[in-house]
């Protein structure tokens, strides 16, 4: 090595760059925060693009499906992802036997009330466990905890529905699932996590523990109650288990019921239970009822993803 090499590294050197084995400067940035070459961002585009397509093309099938006619089924074997000559005939002809109506407002009824009244209960426990002081608030907390570990099961809770004479009602699908020991203390822990001086700055002014709960709390914990709405709202929507359980009139069935129907038996159940003739075959059939049934939760999703993870997370990171 000549000295005027050596020279030009111990210049490098007290610059404040660190010299690698090769002579190059490098940053002082951590190699994780480094900008990736090309081909790392390639490999990265890559794979988003494939897991993409993986996950939207059921969805895309189900669509292509339900809008295809018998020939161009029949013509590839049952399934169409792109279909030449769609048509609505599945979504007209299940949609006017009035089944499926009636079961997607059933659905909407339990979903709008029993997500009301999960929230309500939801933020009242949680607000009263997470102030110091309350009365019963620890066993409270304790009995809450416990679910975790002694889950009711199947019979005991059909007794317990049965014995209230719930059994056949709209009840029956709200009041045993109406709250979540989980959701619990996620909101119980963002309701810890806000400064304790709002709380005093409030009692100094004169607010009771109401005003508190409705003016400072509730206004600051949007994030967290979207996000734990969106799980009892998708929970309530699905609900399926519970109404072949509790459930003997037909006309209560929510649209998973019904969905399951179709799936099963496909034209039998459009002809007989709708009082129409099947002319879609019955895989268009299934898939327009499938996608009537998670329409819904993809048309509220968007407008809440946005605090899915600040409020999953600021609601789980101090509790």
């Amino acid at each position: 090595m000549s000295q005027q090499t050596f020279a030009n590294r111990l210049r490098t050197a007290g610059s404040g760059r660190r010299v690698t084995l090769r002579g190059r400067a490098s940053s002082s940035r951590p190699p994780w925060m480094e900008r990736p070459h090309w081909y790392g961002q390639g490999a990265k585009a890559a794979a988003l693009a494939v897991l993409t397509v993986i996950v939207l093309y059921p969805f895309v099938l189900a669509i292509g499906t339900s809008l295809a006619g018998r020939e161009e089924l029949n013509a590839n074997g049952g399934y169409v992802l792109l279909p030449k000559h769609p048509t609505l005939e599945a979504y007209r002809v299940i949609l006017s036997g009035g089944v499926v109506t009636q079961a997607a407002v059933v659905s909407i009824f339990i979903t709008l009330i029993g997500t009301a009244l999960s929230l309500a209960c939801t933020v009242l426990i949680a607000y009263g466990t997470s102030r110091p002081g309350t009365v019963l608030g620890k066993p409270i907390l304790l009995l809450v905890l416990g679910t975790f570990l002694f889950a009711p099961g199947i019979i005991p809770t059909y007794l317990a529905v049965q014995q209230f004479q719930l059994l056949d009602t709209y009840a029956s699908l709200i009041l045993p699932v109406l709250l979540n020991a989980f959701n619990i203390v996620v909101v119980r822990s963002f309701f810890q996590s806000i400064p304790e001086e709002l709380y005093d700055a409030a009692r100094i002014d004169g607010a009771g523990e109401v005003t508190v709960l409705f003016r400072i709390v509730l206004p600051l914990s949007k994030a967290v109650l979207a996000v734990v709405g969106l799980f009892y709202a998708v929970g309530y929507w699905n609900s399926f288990f519970n109404a072949v359980l509790y459930l003997n009139d037909s006309g209560k069935f929510p649209i998973q019921v019904i969905l399951r129907s179709y799936v099963l038996n496909g034209q039998s159940i459009n002809a007989q239970a709708m009082g129409v003739h099947a002319i879609p075959p019955a895989t268009s059939l299934q898939m327009a009822v499938l996608i009537i049934a998670i329409v819904p939760i993809f048309c509220v999703y968007p407008f809440l993803q946005k605090f899915f993870v600040k409020g999953v997370l600021t609601g789980a990171i101090k509790g």
